[in-house]
């Protein structure tokens, strides 16, 4: 029998109900919880910022064979010595998913080794593609780039994939997932030029102005460490995304769609999406 794939689904935070905390994931936990041989821990941040999270700062010595990383903080959500922590889990083998959302949100996590670079913030590493440098969301005016307007919160997305379609989004026949959850503010991610084992894996389009910008990212186990995913924006992921009848923070102000709720098939591809993610960065075969 194969040994349980333990996964820690963490939040940059302390536990602040406004917020993304992780009970806002919670339908993520479930889901991979009920996968067989899935054994899941969902927490926030247990210590205010800038002191080291005892799981945070352990988790290279810990049994946990991936961490999902939801950067939801403003900028102060990792200290060094956690993402140092982080580093080393992933150049032991452990794999990796570290995603955030617009503008600044999340940019705690630009030193995390290899991952952090692929992560591009208005402030902190921004796009090298001096074009990718503009508000693409006219609506909310208050949030600068990146920004990208793939739809509202509550319906899906188009997707495309590049090059040879990778296996996290291969559906359970073969065909190629295509539908992931619809955010108004995705950010912005970018294979680095340092890290041959990276490429942009899939890509969205903004609904306002067509352009087109990367929503993932992968890494392959290789000398850097295991397998890692850099991902456009926590809301891929977020119940909010998946049903806007389970509530949001108070200070998310535009109307919800209900699309993806309304169509089994960009359904399935989403929760084929999050079982493909733990399959693939445990390193097993989709």
């Amino acid at each position: 029998m194969a040994e349980p794939i333990r996964i820690l689904l963490q939040t940059t935070i302390p536990p602040t109900p406004d917020d993304w905390h992780i009970g806002r994931f919670s339908r993520l936990a479930e889901f991979l919880g009920s996968l067989p041989g899935v054994a899941v821990t969902a927490r926030d941040r247990a210590t205010p910022f800038g002191e080291t999270d005892p799981v945070l700062g352990g988790v290279d010595t810990s049994d946990f064979d991936q961490v999902w990383l939801f950067a939801v903080d403003e900028g102060e959500g990792l200290n060094g010595d956690e993402c140092a922590a982080l580093s080393r889990f992933r150049k032991r083998g452990g794999g990796l998913m570290v995603t955030r959302d617009h503008m600044d949100l999340g940019s705690s996590i630009c030193t995390l080794a290899g991952v952090g670079e692929a992560h591009f913030f208005h402030t902190r590493n921004p796009d090298p593609d001096e074009a990718q440098r503009t508000r693409d969301d006219p609506y909310t005016t208050h949030i600068d780039w990146p920004n990208y307007h793939s739809g509202a919160n509550g319906d899906f997305q188009e997707i495309s994939l590049e090059g040879d379609p990778h296996p996290i989004f291969r559906r359970a026949d073969g065909g190629a997932i295509r539908r992931l959850p619809a955010h108004p503010h995705e950010g912005a991610v970018g294979a680095p030029p340092d890290q041959p084992h990276a490429r942009v894996v899939a890509r969205g389009r903004s609904k306002v102005t067509g352009r087109a910008f990367n929503i993932a990212v992968a890494f392959e186990p290789g000398p850097e460490g295991g397998p890692a995913v850099a991902q456009s924006t926590f809301h891929h992921f977020a119940d909010y995304n998946l049903d806007p009848r389970l509530g949001c923070p108070t200070f998310v102000d535009e109307p919800p769609g209900d699309g993806l709720r309304r169509d089994p098939e960009a359904m399935a591809d989403t929760l084929r999406y999050f079982r493909n993610l733990a399959v693939w960065l445990a390193g097993r075969p989709v």
